[in-house]
């Protein structure tokens, strides 16, 4: 662009220097004829008509070096020529001394002015346009080389300063690409020297900041997360050991419902992390790899068909070849059986469950249970919210969903409800395919 621009400047203003020549040759030319005129009248008024032809002839007789001389005609009223060189009377108004530009008879464009002298004679002074193509030729040759140096200059400077700033972005870029590598802490310490310098720093600076927040944020939780697990897993181990003690048949169902609650709280923890560390990598595309999608869900699907076959569902599994996606193998897999599970708990035995995949990737986990109520149905992917069944039941910690929804997010995926006549639909897919 700077460069195109250049070449628009150049040529704009070649344009207006040739107008500016011409006009300058135009102006010159009018003031010599008028000088010239001058000169004439006041010749004629001192010496009269014979006096007038005598110096017109003198003037005609000097040939100028240019060759670009002042021709004349001095004439009667009915156009009968006395002295001069002019053949024929240019469309000029001799009573109002009018000037013009006028062409001769060989088609040569000239500039002349014509005045009164008597009531039976009149002068005419016309000068021939000067050959201004040299002069238009040098200016040319001198744009053309100045334009071209400037033109070049201009490309080279502009591109060298391109190439510059795109590096300077470039290092922001990567610093958000690459947050762990170190390259933050060396943007936030450079100095600001111009609005690019100030930006990378202030960038920088925002991305420590935010670095130093998320791993407080995770220790914190690591933390916490320790604190409650241990105890918890202390308390099942005496439980453990009560229960080895034999004491009774009602301490001991006491007991196993006392480890099935700290599993529970320990299984709930645990998603809570993950659902929070899904969701602070969520657009983070660091760590994914491409996965096999296909193979995966049919690993998955024959896991579940032997479990479908004891529990008394029907289950079926349909999956499209060559289907892959950038993701964590680990993470997809939890994604899918917690929908699949999901669809478990509320089918009853009798009912059947349907997992699909299509290239996009698509997938899909379909049921016909009891389905969800329509007032529940924007509420099920929150945390904590706990579906209920046909009987009004409520299931599980009301997690599963959320850590499947935080999941595909992190890989760039939605899950939505569908409509359906009975059952219900879960679909996932890229956007709001």
């Amino acid at each position: 662009m700077a460069t195109a621009l250049s070449v628009v400047l150049v040529a704009a203003l070649w344009l207006l220097t040739h107008a500016t020549i011409d006009r300058t040759g135009r102006d010159a030319l009018a003031r010599a004829v008028d000088v010239d005129l001058a000169g004439l009248v006041d010749i004629h008024a001192s010496g009269g008509e014979q006096e007038l032809a005598r110096r017109i002839a003198d003037r005609l007789a000097l040939v100028p070096s240019d060759g670009n001389g002042a021709r004349y005609m001095l004439a009667r009223r009915d156009g009968s020529r006395i002295a001069g060189d002019l053949t024929e009377w240019p469309g000029l108004n001799a009573r109002l001394s009018q000037a013009g530009e006028v062409t001769l008879p060989d088609g040569t464009s000239a500039w002349a002015r014509a005045t009164q002298l008597g009531p039976d004679l009149r002068l005419v002074v016309l000068r021939e346009r000067g050959d201004d193509t040299t002069l238009l030729w040098r200016v040319g040759f001198v744009f053309l080389g100045g334009g071209a140096a400037l033109v070049i200059a201009v490309g080279f400077l502009g591109r060298m300063a391109a190439r510059r700033l795109s590096r300077r972005i470039g290092r922001i870029n990567q610093a958000f690409r690459d947050p762990e590598d170190g390259r933050l802490e060396d943007l936030a310490a450079e100095g600001a020297e111009d609005e690019i310098d100030e930006l990378t720093r202030h960038s920088g600076a925002a991305l420590t900041r935010q670095k130093r927040l998320v791993e407080a944020y995770r220790e914190t939780s690591d933390q916490v997360a320790h604190e409650i697990r241990t105890p918890l897993m202390h308390l099942d181990t005496k439980l453990v050991k009560a229960l080895k003690a034999d004491p009774g048949e009602a301490a001991t169902e006491r007991l196993l419902e006392a480890r099935d609650d700290i599993r529970r709280l320990v299984s709930m923890l645990e998603s809570l992390l993950d659902i929070a560390a899904s969701k602070a990598r969520s657009g983070d595309r660091h760590g994914l790899a491409p996965v096999d999608l296909s193979t995966l869900v049919l690993r998955i699907g024959e896991l579940y068909s032997a479990s479908a076959e004891e529990s008394g569902h029907a289950f079926t599994c349909n999956v499209g070849r060559g289907v892959t996606i950038e993701g964590e193998q680990t993470q997809l897999t939890r994604m899918i059986t917690n929908l699949l599970d999901n669809a478990f708990k509320y089918v009853p035995p009798g009912g059947s469950v349907t997992l699909e995949l299509a290239p996009g990737p698509v997938l899909t986990v379909r049921d016909d249970g009891p389905g969800i109520p329509p007032q529940e149905r924007e509420a099920v992917f929150r945390r904590f919210h706990r579906g209920s069944g046909a009987g009004g039941e409520s299931h599980g910690a009301g997690l599963g969903l959320a850590l499947a929804t935080a999941i595909a997010e992190r890989h760039g995926l939605a899950i939505r409800l569908e409509d359906t006549p009975e059952g219900a639909c879960f679909v996932v897919s890229r956007g709001s395919l």
